[in-house]
C-alpha cells in the first residue's frame, strides 16, 4: 500500500464514484446531489440519492480535509429494507511520522550535503573523476579555501577504507556516490517514495458495505467545506406618491465542489451554526478551528445600530372597577399595527399605569386582573408629540372572557414626511441610468428581470424565487423550483422579491468624521422575511442613486442605511453650559441637601439649498448620567444614540436644540450651617424664602446658647479666680503664725474670705441656673432641628 503524503490545504468536494465487481468504475450518476444547504460560516449540507444492488459497495472518494467532515457528519441509510455494514476508509499517519520511523533522519526537504551527512557509517562507493574509493562514511564537512584572491566554501566527504586508510575527497559536480548496502538502499526508495507523494492527488476512499436483495435506494449525507453565499440588494423608489419602494434581493451562489448540480433542491441559511474541523481522519493529529481574519473595506458606506426604544410616544391611564375603585396589579399590553408588543407594564397602587418610548401610529391594549373579564381597547393613537392618556374599566367575570371596545376618538398633530417625487436625486441626479423595463436573464429554473439589462419598475408583478422560513436562530432562504449550477460556475438567484417601507431621510452624526450629513434610507422590514445582512443598490427614476451596506433586518424591524452623500445640506453645531444652579432644597432629620443641575445646551443648525424640502435624522450621544430636557424628543434611541427628526424645508434653514442636565447633589448638617453660610445661600439663591427664615431661626437659638455658654464660661473664670485667691491667703495665714502681725491680717484675711464665700456661692447659683437655661435652650434646638422639614423646587 502506497503512503499518502498530506497537503496542508483542504480541496473542495469532488464528485462522487461507484466502484463494484457489477457495475462500471464510473457510476457517479446513480449517486448523484439532490439537496444542498449552504450556510454562512463556511460549510455546506449535501444529499446525495441512488440506487444499488443486493450485497454492493459504494466507493466514495473525498480529500483529506474533506473526510474529516464527513466522519463527523455522515449519514448513510438504506431505504428498502437492505442495512448498511459498514463504512471504511483508508488510513494513513501523517507524513512527519512515518519518514520518523525511516532510519533516515532527514526531513521531507534534503539538500545533498544533508543527506549524505544522514548516511554516516554507511558503505559507499565515491567516484571523484577517475578517482574510486570504497569504505565507510566518516563524515561530511564544510572547508573554507582561498583561491585568486576570493573565498569559496567547499564540502568535503571522508571515507575509512578496509584497510584503515582515511581518504578525504572534494564533492564536485564529477562526484558520484553508490550505495553498496542493500537494506539503505531499500530505506532510501522509500524516503522518495513519500516525497513523491506530494504531487499525488489528496484522496481518500470511503466503502460503504451494503447487505440486501434486490434493486434498493441508498441516501447518504455530510457536511463539508463549501463557499460563503452572498447576499445583494436592489431598492427601487418610483416617483408615484404614495407607493412603496420595491425590494428585490439576490444571493450569489458558488458551485466549486466539482461536481454538477442538476436539479437540486438548494436552500440558504442565512446564519451561522456553530462548526468547526477536528481531525478524526488521521491517527495523532490535532488542529483548532480555522477562522479566516476579517477583510477591511477601503471606503465602508454608514451602517447604524439597531433600534433599542423603538420611539418617543408615551401613553398613560388608569385602570378601574365597575364601581370606580383602582385596580393595582393590572397587567397592561400594548401592540403595535403588526400585532407585535410594543410596551408591557402593571397598575400601581392607585390604579395608574404609564407605557413609554411607544412607537407613533395605533396601539392595541389589552388589560387583565384576576376576577375581571379582560379589556381589548383598539385605535389607541400614540404620539410623541404630547402624550396620551387612555383610562379602562374592567368588568367582573372569568379571565378568559375578554371585551373589545374601541378608544375615544384623540386628536393629534402628527407629521410624516414621504417619499419625495421629482427628479432630485442628490448625488445621484447626474449619474446616466440604462431605462426600461428589460428582462434579465433568469439563473436556474427561478427568473429575474433587471441583471444587465435594465432596472425593474416599481410595482412591477415580479415573485421571489424563494419561500423563508424561521430555523430557530436562522433562516433559511427554500428556493420553490430545483436549481441547475454546472461544476466551477456561479449563479445569481433571486431570493426576496417585496415592497417595503422606506422613508428618504438625511442622516447626520457629527462623531462619524463626515463633513456633509448622509442620504439615507429609514427602511421597515415590511418584506415578513429576515432579510441577511448585505450591500444594497438604490435606484431612483430609474436611475443609480448610491448604495450601502446593511446588518441582517428581521422582521417588523425599522432600520437606517445611508447611500449617497447629501451635498444640498450644510451643518453647524454649537454647545453652550450653564453654571451649577439648585433646582431642588430638602430638609430631613437635620440634613439639607440641595439637588443642582449642570445645563448643556447642544444646537444643530442646517441649511438646505435643494428646491425640495428634506428630512433630517440627526443622532445625539446618549451620555451617561445626563437627562433630557429640551422639547425636542428622539423618535426612537439606540444603546449609544438618540435620533431626533427635524424638517427643513426647501432653501430654508432649522435648528434642533437638545438640551441636557447633570445632577449635582451637596449635603449640608444644619447644627453646622451659621449666618454666612446662610447669606452665601441667599445669594447664590439656591434657597427660598421659607428655608431661609428656618434656618435664620435655628442659627438664632444657636447664638442664644453660645450666649448662655459664653455668661457660663465668665462666671468660670470668676470662680476660679476666686478659688486662686482664697489659696493664696490661706497659705499667707500660715506663714503669719508667731509674727506679731498676726491677730490684724488675720483678722482682714478672713473677713476677705467670708466675702469670696459669698461672691462663689452666688457664681454657683448662676453657674446651675446657666446650666439649665442652655440644656433647655439645647433641647429647643434639637427640637427645632428635628421638626424641621422642607421639600422645596426653585
Amino acid at each position: 500500500m502506497r503512503l499518502r503524503f498530506l497537503s496542508p490545504l483542504f480541496a473542495f468536494l469532488i464528485p462522487l464514484g461507484l466502484e463494484s465487481q457489477d457495475r462500471p468504475a464510473d457510476a457517479s450518476a446513480n449517486l448523484p446531489v439532490k439537496r444542498v444547504v449552504l450556510y454562512k460560516n463556511g460549510v455546506g449540507y449535501f444529499e446525495h440519492l441512488g440506487r444499488v444492488r443486493d450485497n454492493q459497495e459504494v466507493a466514495v472518494s473525498f480529500t483529506s480535509g474533506q473526510l474529516n467532515d464527513v466522519l463527523k457528519s455522515l449519514t448513510v441509510l438504506d431505504l428498502n429494507g437492505g442495512r448498511i455494514t459498514g463504512v471504511a476508509y483508508g488510513s494513513a499517519a501523517p507524513v512527519e511520522r512515518q519518514l520518523g520511523d525511516l532510519r533516515i533522519p532527514t526531513g521531507d526537504k534534503t539538500s545533498l550535503v544533508e543527506f549524505l551527512g544522514a548516511l554516516r557509517g554507511a558503505r559507499l562507493e565515491v567516484r571523484n573523476g577517475s578517482t574510486v574509493i570504497t569504505g565507510r562514511l566518516l563524515s561530511v564537512e564544510r572547508k573554507t579555501r582561498i583561491s585568486g584572491g576570493s573565498t569559496l566554501e567547499i564540502d568535503y566527504l571522508s571515507l575509512i577504507t578496509d584497510a584503515g586508510e582515511l581518504h578525504t575527497t572534494e564533492i564536485s559536480p564529477a562526484f558520484s556516490v553508490r550505495l553498496l548496502e542493500r537494506s539503505l538502499a531499500g530505506q532510501v526508495e522509500r524516503f522518495l517514495d513519500l516525497v513523491s507523494l506530494a504531487r499525488e492527488p489528496d484522496t481518500r476512499k470511503m466503502v460503504i458495505s451494503t447487505a440486501g436483495s434486490g434493486e434498493r435506494n441508498l441516501f447518504v449525507s455530510y457536511i463539508s467545506e463549501a463557499p460563503i453565499w452572498k447576499t445583494t440588494y436592489r431598492i427601487v423608489i418610483g416617483s408615484k406618491a404614495g407607493a412603496k419602494p420595491l425590494l428585490q434581493g439576490w444571493a450569489i451562489v458558488d458551485n466549486t465542489v466539482g461536481q454538477d448540480w442538476e436539479n437540486v433542491d438548494l436552500s440558504l441559511v442565512a446564519g451561522a451554526p456553530q462548526s468547526f474541523i477536528q481531525n478524526l481522519s488521521q491517527p495523532y493529529y490535532t488542529q483548532r478551528p480555522v477562522i479566516p481574519l476579517p477583510e477591511a473595506v477601503s471606503t465602508a458606506p454608514q451602517t447604524y445600530e439597531s433600534t433599542l426604544i423603538p420611539g418617543g410616544a408615551r401613553l398613560t391611564g388608569m385602570v378601574s372597577d365597575p364601581s370606580g375603585a383602582a385596580i393595582a396589579g393590572a397587567s397592561v399590553k400594548a401592540f403595535g399595527a403588526n400585532s407585535a408588543l410594543v410596551g408591557e407594564t402593571s397598575t400601581n397602587a392607585a390604579g395608574t399605569y404609564e407605557l413609554q418610548s411607544l412607537p407613533e401610529g395605533l396601539i392595541r391594549l389589552e388589560v387583565a386582573s384576576p376576577g375581571f373579564q379582560k379589556a381589548i381597547v383598539r385605535g389607541v393613537v400614540a404620539s410623541a408629540a404630547k402624550s396620551s392618556r387612555q383610562d379602562v374599566r374592567l368588568q367582573v367575570g372569568a379571565a378568559t372572557q375578554s371585551v373589545e371596545v374601541s378608544a375615544a376618538a384623540q386628536t393629534v398633530n402628527t407629521s410624516m414626511s414621504g417619499v419625495a417625487g421629482g427628479r432630485s436625486l442628490g448625488s445621484g441626479a447626474a449619474l446616466g441610468g440604462r431605462r426600461g423595463s428589460g428582462a434579465g436573464g433568469g439563473v436556474g429554473a427561478g427568473t429575474g428581470g433587471g441583471v444587465g439589462g435594465g432596472v425593474y419598475r416599481v410595482g412591477a408583478n415580479q415573485e421571489a424565487a424563494a419561500r423563508g422560513q424561521e430555523l430557530g436562530d436562522l433562516f433559511e432562504y427554500k428556493l420553490k423550483q430545483p436549481i441547475s449550477i454546472p461544476k466551477n460556475r456561479s449563479a445569481l438567484v433571486p431570493v426576496v422579491q417585496s415592497a417595503i417601507g422606506a422613508e428618504k431621510v438625511s442622516v447626520w452624526n457629527e462623531h462619524a468624521g463626515l463633513r456633509r450629513p448622509q442620504r439615507a434610507l429609514w427602511i421597515t422590514n415590511s418584506s415578513g422575511l429576515t432579510l441577511d445582512g448585505g450591500s444594497f443598490s438604490v435606484l431612483e427614476e430609474e436611475t443609480f442613486a448610491g448604495e450601502g451596506i446593511f446588518d441582517p433586518i428581521r422582521p417588523d424591524e425599522k432600520r437606517l442605511a445611508s447611500y449617497a452623500t447629501d451635498l444640498a445640506l450644510n451643518v453647524s453645531s454649537t454647545l453652550g453650559s450653564e453654571q451649577e444652579r439648585v433646582t431642588r432644597v430638602s430638609v430631613h432629620r437635620g440634613v439639607m441637601t440641595q439637588e443642582s443641575e449642570v445645563r448643556e445646551k447642544k444646537t444643530y443648525t442646517f441649511r438646505n439649498e435643494d428646491s425640495s424640502p428634506r428630512t433630517v435624522v440627526v443622532e445625539h450621544p446618549v451620555r451617561s448620567g445626563y437627562e433630557l430636557r429640551s422639547a425636542a424628543r428622539p423618535v426612537e434611541t439606540t444603546a449609544a444614540w438618540m435620533r431626533f427628526r427635524l424638517e427643513v424645508g426647501a432653501k430654508q434653514t432649522a435648528a434642533l436644540v437638545v438640551e441636557e442636565a447633570r445632577p449635582v447633589v451637596a449635603s449640608y448638617t444644619i447644627s453646622n450651617i451659621d449666618s454666612n453660610l446662610i447669606g452665601t445661600f441667599v445669594q447664590q439663591r439656591s434657597i427660598d424664602r421659607s428655608v431661609e427664615e428656618a434656618l435664620r431661626k435655628v442659627v438664632a437659638q444657636k447664638d442664644a446658647i453660645a450666649s448662655l455658654e459664653e455668661q457660663k464660661n465668665t462666671r468660670d473664670e470668676e470662680n476660679q479666680k476666686i478659688y486662686d485667691d482664697q489659696q493664696r491667703l490661706r497659705e499667707n495665714m500660715k506663714a503669719l503664725k508667731g509674727s506679731p502681725e498676726e491677730k490684724a491680717l488675720v483678722q482682714r484675711y478672713v473677713q476677705q474670705l467670708n466675702t469670696e464665700e459669698s461672691r462663689l456661692e452666688t457664681l454657683r447659683q448662676e453657674i446651675a441656673q446657666l446650666e439649665a437655661k442652655k440644656d433647655n435652650a439645647q433641647a429647643e434646638l434639637d427640637r427645632m432641628i428635628e421638626d424641621l422639614s422642607f421639600d422645596v423646587k426653585l
